[in-house]
């Protein structure tokens, strides 16, 4: 069954079909172990110890091993890894938005307020392009993870701080913010607990209208931007009631994809992927954690500014 969703969707094993079962092509006759050596090759391929990188006689390209090339993985992946790959990438992303919130001026002024606009669509717009990159990228690259990270850290930082020093209590007294933090870790660590408690079944259908539902919010909320740009906004991404409801939607929405993280994370493990695509994991579920943290700033943000 694959995955509709484009961070794991270039990866075999995260869509069922990297099992650690023998996988056979169609119209060759050939049995694949999972990233292994053909089991019963053709004699035309030779003498199957002179395979190998750059080997002669190595079997055509059409057969290829998709992560030639890469480092060697040591072993596979496995919860603890995916644990371990998730905490550095977060954490990646915690220590530049608390770098981003020091060494940046309280808002004040215009000045200071344009600064952190500035910073914080800098870090959107560069994060949005590699996350792209990621999505659709084969081979994982920890690096452009690692470099996603950095960037939503930015993004994170800044938009923290503006919307703490226009609806909080001041720059000096994060109260929105830790508000966030703690609710984002509330809803990850209860939407865990029902995944497995519950034994939450993904089906075909629940995912594909996740991602269809995940999509058409995004797409709104860049139209909402552009009309934004010529003072026609209808108020999706505002701090009004439309943007409230909007955010509340997000919300769910953010949620219901880290079902489907979880659901991606365990097929992944099921297939027994290489621990390299411990990474793909990591991002993923940065992406989604990244979003229900905002959402749920901007709830919070909205309560406050309407008290």
């Amino acid at each position: 069954m694959q995955s509709s969703n484009p961070v794991f969707r270039r990866s075999e094993g995260f869509n069922g079909r990297g099992g650690n079962g023998n996988q056979r092509y169609a119209g060759n006759g050939i049995s694949y172990p999972a990233y292994g050596a053909p089991t019963s090759p053709p004699p035309a391929y030779g003498n199957p110890s002179a395979w190998g990188a750059g080997g002669s006689g190595a079997p055509a390209d059409p057969y290829a091993d998709p992560y030639a090339g890469a480092p060697v993985d040591q072993g596979r992946m496995t919860i603890d890894s995916v644990v371990q790959k998730t905490g550095i990438t977060l954490m990646v992303v915690a220590v530049v938005a608390t770098v981003t919130w020091f060494l940046t001026p309280a808002i004040d002024d215009a000045e200071a307020a344009g600064t952190l606009y500035l910073l914080a669509m800098v870090g959107a717009l560069v994060g949005f392009g590699l996350a792209m990159v990621n999505s659709f990228k084969k081979v994982v690259s920890p690096a452009l993870v690692l470099a996603y990270a950095a960037f939503e850290g930015l993004f994170v930082g800044a938009f923290s701080k503006v919307i703490e020093g226009t609806f909080g209590g001041g720059n000096d007294m994060p109260g929105l913010v830790i508000g966030a933090v703690v609710g984002t870790v509330g809803a990850v660590a209860g939407t865990l607990a029902a995944y497995k408690f519950f034994d939450i079944q993904v089906g075909t259908k629940f995912r594909k209208w996740v991602v269809a539902a995940m999509f058409g919010f995004v797409a709104v909320s860049l139209l909402d931007f552009v009309l934004a740009m010529f003072d026609t906004s209808f108020g999706f991404n505002g701090y009004g009631t439309m943007g409230l409801i909007s955010s509340f939607i997000g919300l769910g929405l953010g949620v219901l994809m880290l079902i489907l993280d979880f659901d991606f994370v365990e097929r992944g493990i099921a297939a027994g992927l290489p621990e390299r695509e411990s990474w793909r994991a990591a991002f993923g579920l940065a992406v989604t954690i990244i979003w229900i943290y905002i959402e749920l700033l901007r709830i919070l943000a909205i309560l406050r500014g309407n008290d």
